[in-house]
């Protein structure tokens, strides 16, 4: 007997719809009896409508039989990027996290107009995790109810409630706890968990909250709209939405959790096309450490190409059949967000696109005429040359009339062709992951411009029905189980403890509606904690399964049901209310400058910041960082609010050599785990209480300047907000000139200086000074272990030090070359220009690979997140920017990390068999994203196109004192030190450049 599945896709020009029958889906046919494309409404809901309601007049189905509709819709991510006030709520963030958290507010990093719509008020309240599952405080009950009080009062009533480490708290005790008690308070309150959104990482969890938050009542009003849609069209069956992975959410729980359907629909696209094809992808996986590349090599890699009318989507299929999610963090509406979305590379070409004719070379996109091409196109007749009459032209389509392109010059049909097909090949390759064989799915309208081989392919597959693939992947969607949690591992059974993970994951997809004897485990994630020497690891499994079959089927709805809802469920249909400026970005302020003429303000040789210098310096930190010292955006957006809520003048920088011999400089940075840091933000008074105790410990009155611990990474940036509460200046340098992963990595301490007394602090005001130790290791011992009773997130404040001492043995002008780079970076991304070759011309340097990373392997080794990263030859095209580096061709490269990167090896096959190491620590090994930025050891991933460079460090390194501690003997290495075969020349000074003497 039939049964029957409806799927939706609501795009921004058309809706699909496609009704299946399930029990055919063996067939050639695949199960599909109809599907139909209707326009996209404005209000949406209508046009699901009329598009149901055409496959169900096609099919003739008994509407008895239908089990469930799945609608894909983009309505909720469209309030957001449009800005629409009228749908859009303002959010309180109440976050349970004690004395931490408020060094980085809620909205730090929104745009400038976003927040002005959104922004309800912050509360910080007693509550919160460690790190190891101990409370930071228990939960005050007073203090949540005047809370929820103070938050109706305001005319506030959505809540984005975030506890500290709360998806460590298995049970949900805190965030949930929390929420009965202000609804208990004040029960017209619309309240979202944080740990029901995303994992840990607390600034982007909270923000995807806050966006989740702002849109419940649109959500709500939304799903109800739907469900009279099904009521009018006398369905009664289970109403469910798509997930941004793949899956399904039912209706109620979608309405809760809207930001979850964000970017269902190229995932709709991606797994229709999947489902249409006979790909039957399902394999048990193997359990891997973060992003290994292990396992399922044979296979080939399945990539789905939707080419619409505007654009082509390019996504990965995982041996699961779901899409492939980005890695990390993504941006919605200009937001900083963590939570699942499809990795999707998308290039301006699609059936509608524009030959331009202007250029030398005739090219095709990225310009559209989109949905009015059966108006503008020639063979519509129109005026305008599309991709569409290209094709035609050729004689590869029968598509309106083709007389009306035969005066299209052969040289203008063949070069466009040719920018066609590098177009869809270059896209392609960037989401290729390994060198397996690849084979492309072919959907969408605008496929026909796909005639022929594409470099690279080896094969092309036109599924059945592609046209409907999005309203295919809807209907077809499974249910999913989902657990991202973080287990202490250490001296525990670890298979034990994944066991577990794997069936939670089991357990909930279930809970979801998912078949018993269908459920099946597909991703495994292990991921080490950086510097936690408890053993603490990330654990992200995933289980999916198909839907299960009700034991009744649903009944035909009487026609008195129709529209009995509350008058609130309709569809608004106000005008909207936009804000002009709501998208702008409020954390990048070189957009408003000319960078190219742009001079920092240096007077009398004073270095005063500009918020355009802190972004210089962020991205030019992270290159230094080798891989480590922390990511820096949260340390960067810290120093930007000090700056903009300060008096001009506070945040200067001043040249090593203008120290006196006599002055004191003190020291502090952040010390512990960065997975800690980024969850536990700081307080903001911990670098502050750490100096004034290690200067009291002297007897130390006032000191005289700053100097950061090390220059790379987040802590290149963790010194300016201290600096601006003391009203002391900056001192252009640091005691590394790098990313190092201990005290005892300080040049100072290298040569002899002693850096104790040394200050540990946290936002507690606990204060831990060690006075003595025997040795610069035993100092880092004894720091380690304190620093874990103290969450693993403190301040360390080393001993101050004389302003001879700094000038001796500091690494100068280090804040210069962190801008210097970080301004060759940005300048290069808007001239569109390699970065590399930018960089080079900043600072001596080598590129030492090109590639794609194709395994990293993570474990923890003496307390340390240690590992390798492989990275494989990239194509020609890439490799003729530079021909110097033509063994890339024939080798891979790995570079092992402790945090930092250690050495750079070039290998046949990416094992050490055979290696040959091409650069080592101390030189300074760091590795950029297409963009120009670094990435971090913690950021690593399989599938990443980078950049390999190498710096050479500072002569302080390359004695045999330095060499000791630095390089490859003082991380255990048995090897000798290789250098980058470039000679260091001293780094250009912003002050010596730019300064203008006042009188």
């Amino acid at each position: 007997m039939s049964l029957y599945r409806i799927g939706v896709d609501v795009g921004g020009t058309n809706t699909d719809a496609a009704i299946l029958d399930i029990t055919a889906a063996h067939t050639p046919e695949r199960g599909v009896l109809a599907s139909h494309k209707a326009a996209t409404t404005e209000d949406i809901t209508s046009g699901i409508e009329a598009a149901i309601r055409a496959v169900l007049s096609q099919s003739q189905v008994d509407q008895r039989r239908i089990l469930s509709v799945t609608i894909g819709t983009t309505h909720f991510i469209n309030a957001l990027v449009e800005a629409d006030a009228r749908r859009l709520d303002r959010v309180a963030v109440v976050r349970l996290c004690g004395p931490f958290t408020r060094q980085l507010p809620p909205y730090s990093d929104f745009p400038v107009g976003l927040r002005r719509i959104l922004d309800g008020g912050a509360y910080y309240l007693d509550g919160g995790f460690e790190v190891d599952g101990r409370e930071i405080l228990p939960l005050n009950p007073e203090q949540i109810k005047a809370a929820a009080k103070d938050i109706v009062k305001s005319g506030v009533l959505s809540v984005a409630l975030v506890g500290v480490f709360s998806p460590l708290d298995h049970q949900g005790l805190q965030e949930e706890t929390c929420r009965k008690i202000m609804l208990e308070e004040a029960p017209e309150l619309r309240i979202v968990c944080s740990r029901d959104i995303g994992p840990t990482g607390l600034l982007e969890r909270e923000n995807a909250t806050i966006l989740n938050a702002s849109i419940l009542r649109t959500g709500s009003r939304v799903t109800n709209g739907f469900k009279r849609a099904m009521a009018r069209l006398n369905l009664s069956c289970a109403l469910y939405l798509s997930q941004n992975d793949g899956t399904l959410i039912d209706a109620d729980s979608a309405a809760k959790f809207p930001i979850k359907t964000f970017a269902s629909g190229p995932t709709n696209s991606m797994t229709g096309a999947a489902f249409l094809a006979g790909m039957n992808q399902q394999t048990q996986p193997k359990s891997v450490t973060a992003e290994s590349g292990a396992g399922n090599e044979v296979l080939p890699q399945i990539l789905v190409v939707d080419i619409g009318g505007t654009t082509t989507d390019v996504c990965a299929l995982l041996p699961s059949g779901l899409p492939r999610q980005a890695p990390g963090f993504v941006e919605v509406g200009g937001v900083r967000t963590a939570f699942s979305m499809p990795e999707v590379v998308s290039i301006g070409l699609g059936g509608g696109s524009k030959v331009d004719l202007r250029e030398k070379d005739v090219t095709v996109g990225p310009g559209s005429v989109g949905h009015r091409i059966q108006e503008e196109a020639k063979i519509f007749g129109g005026s305008t040359v599309t991709a569409t009459d290209i094709i035609v032209a050729m004689g590869k389509a029968q598509l309106g009339d083709p007389s009306l392109v035969q005066d299209i010059a052969s040289s203008t049909v063949d070069g466009a062709y040719q920018s066609i097909k590098k177009g869809l090949e270059s896209v392609i390759e960037k989401m290729r992951v390994s060198s397996a064989p690849v084979h492309i799915l072919l959907v969408g309208g605008g496929s026909l411009l796909v005639t022929g081989d594409l470099d690279g392919v080896e094969k092309c597959i036109r599924p059945i029905h592609q046209g409907a693939a999005n309203a295919v992947g809807a209907a077809i969607a499974k249910v999913s189980g989902e657990v991202d949690t973080i287990e202490l591992v250490g001296g525990k059974d670890e298979k034990a403890i994944v066991d577990k993970v794997r069936q939670q994951a089991i357990d909930e997809a279930m809970a979801k509606g998912a078949r018993r004897d269908d459920v099946e485990v597909v991703e495994i994630i292990k991921t080490p904690l950086q510097y936690v020497t408890n053993g603490a690891m990330r654990i992200q499994v995933r289980a999916i399964g198909s839907l299960a079959i009700p034991d009744t089927l649903p009944s035909l709805l009487p026609t008195s049901t129709l529209v009995n809802g509350a008058e609130n469920d309709e569809e608004d249909s106000s005008p909207k209310i936009s804000v002009p400026d709501a998208l702008e970005p409020t954390i990048k302020p070189s957009l408003k400058v000319d960078l190219a003429t742009y001079r920092p303000d240096v007077r009398n040789g004073i270095w005063y910041i500009s918020e355009v210098d802190l972004e210089m310096i962020s991205t030019g930190c992270g290159i230094l960082g080798t891989g480590g010292g922390g990511p820096t955006h949260h340390e960067f957006l810290k120093s930007l609010s000090t700056l903009r809520t300060t008096s001009a003048g506070k945040m200067r920088v001043i040249s090593p050599k203008s120290l006196k011999d006599t002055d004191i400089v003190s020291f502090g940075s952040w010390y512990g785990s960065p997975s800690v840091i980024n969850e536990r933000i700081a307080g903001g008074g911990e670098i502050i209480g750490g100096i004034k105790a290690a200067n009291k410990i002297l007897g130390n009155e006032s000191f005289d300047a700053l100097l950061l611990d090390e220059i790379g990474g987040g802590n290149g940036l963790s010194i300016f907000p201290p600096a601006v509460h003391f009203d002391v200046p900056i001192v252009d340098g640091d005691a590394m000139g790098r990313a190092y992963p201990t005290m005892y990595h300080a040049t100072f301490s290298v040569y002899g200086h002693s850096m104790t007394p040394c200050v540990l602090s946290d936002a507690r005001g606990n204060v831990s000074a060690v006075m003595h130790a025997d040795t610069p290791t035993r100092l880092e011992s004894i720091l380690r272990t304190t620093a874990i009773e103290l969450g693993l997130g403190c301040a360390v404040c080393a001993n101050p030090l004389a302003g001879s001492v700094i000038k001796e043995y500091g690494v100068p002008n280090t804040l210069s070359q962190a801008w210097f780079l970080g301004k060759a970076v940005h300048l290069a991304r808007r001239q569109k220009v390699d970065h590399v070759d930018a960089i080079f011309a900043e600072t001596p340097g080598k590129l030492l690979y090109r590639g794609k990373i194709v395994d990293v392997q993570r474990y923890i080794g003496g307390g340390y997140t240690m590992g390798v990263v492989v990275i494989a030859p990239a194509e020609d095209e890439d490799v003729k920017r530079h021909g110097k580096v033509q063994p890339m061709r024939d080798h891979h490269m790995r570079i092992p990390f402790q945090n930092e990167y250690l050495y750079a090896a070039l290998s046949p096959d990416g094992s050490e068999d055979g290696q040959e190491v091409v650069c080592t620590v101390p030189d300074l090994i760091s590795i950029l994203g297409q963009d120009g930025e670094a990435i971090g050891s913690q950021d690593l991933r399989y599938g990443l196109r980078v950049d390999v460079i190498a710096l050479p460090a500072h002569p302080l390194w390359k004695s045999e004192a330095g060499l000791k501690v630095g390089g490859p003997e003082g991380f255990g290495l048995d090897m000798p030190f290789v250098g980058v075969d470039q000679s260091f020349s001293e780094v250009r000074s912003v002050i010596d450049e730019y300064n203008v003497n006042q009188v």
